[in-house]
Formats: structure tokens, sequence, C-alpha cells
């Protein structure tokens, strides 16, 4: 479709947290997947799809008021999705509640400019590896992603593949601490 941009809210990771998913993806001895390069690695929060440039500025603006927390995900779980043929990380604990805030806000921006998101319940993962065909029986260590901000990110096709591309990024704020 021309004029239009496919879009998603994501996590991006810092360096220290790229550095560490490269590290561990290039420590997965698998063959036939094909692994994510560690520059497009991130978590997605609301994926938008196809959205022209009124419905971006319209998203944008609807999101200013969104004030979320920082808060930290812990991906202890590597997983195989066999439908989207994909290998993950994922996080055995509960969704922190400012997590799940984020995304609620975000899924009601969306959809106050007319979009349409998914209407399952939000599970973080990163993708490591498409076109995976079984879960590698490795073990892995905790990896901490400490949330400071959220960006919108833009998936661009190029002759080498996709390329994600962060449009805008917005700060999370710290909780304010109770007195006494």
């Amino acid at each position: 479709m021309s004029g239009t941009s496919r879009l998603f809210f994501a996590l991006w990771p810092d360096d220290q947290t790229r550095q560490v998913l490269a590290r561990l993806s290039q420590s997965i001895t698998a063959k036939g997947f094909k692994w994510i390069q560690p520059y497009n690695l991130h978590v997605t929060l609301v994926f938008l799809g196809q959205v022209n440039k009124n419905v971006e500025l319209s998203i944008k603006q609807s999101i200013d008021g969104i004030t979320a927390q920082l808060f930290e995900l812990t991906f202890d779980s590597l997983s195989y999705w066999s439908k989207p043929k994909i290998l993950c990380l994922t996080c055995q604990q509960p969704v922190p509640e400012a997590a799940s805030m984020l995304v609620a806000g975000l899924e009601t921006a969306a959809a106050n400019c007319g979009l349409q998101t998914d209407t399952r319940p939000y599970t973080p993962h990163i993708t490591l590896a498409r076109h995976a065909r079984y879960l590698p029986d490795v073990k892995i260590e905790p990896i901490i992603w400490r949330a400071d901000s959220f960006c919108l990110v833009e998936s661009c096709s190029e002759p080498d593949g996709v390329c994600y591309k962060v449009i805008q990024q917005w700060p999370l704020i710290k909780p304010i601490a109770n007195p006494g």
C-alpha cells in the first residue's frame, strides 16, 4: 500500500541488553533458523499494521498524554511458537502492572484512531529467530530488560530483509515514592 507505513509500538533495548541478546542468539546452535539481526531485537507492545500519515500523526498526538511508569521484564524462558515458527524469549512471571497499563493505553489510543489491534492477552516476547522448527535444548540465564521508554517503530522492507527504524521515543516515568 503506497503512502502507508507498517508500524508498531515497542520497547527498544539499550546497548548492553542488545549485546546480551546477541550473545545468547550466537550461542544457540540450530540449523535452518533465520536469526534476527541484533539491531532488530525488540519487544513489541502493540502492532498497528499499515498506517497512513494522517493516522500516524493522530496516534502520536493521542499517546502524548500517556504517562506510564518504569518497569522490568525478566526473560527467563526460551520458547518455540509453532504457528508463526519463531524461537523467542518469554517471561514466566506475570506481566508487571505498569507494562499492562502501557499496553492498554496504547491499544486505546490505536482504537481511538480507528485501528484494530490484537485481542489476545499481551505476552511479552523477544523473537530471536524465524523459520524455527523446534525448541533447541538450551539452558538460558535470565535477562532483565529495564524499560525506561517506548517507541513507535516502522518496519521497512530492504533487499536483505526487514529493518526496524525508531520513528519516535517517549520516556517512562519513575513511580512516586510513598512518603513516610
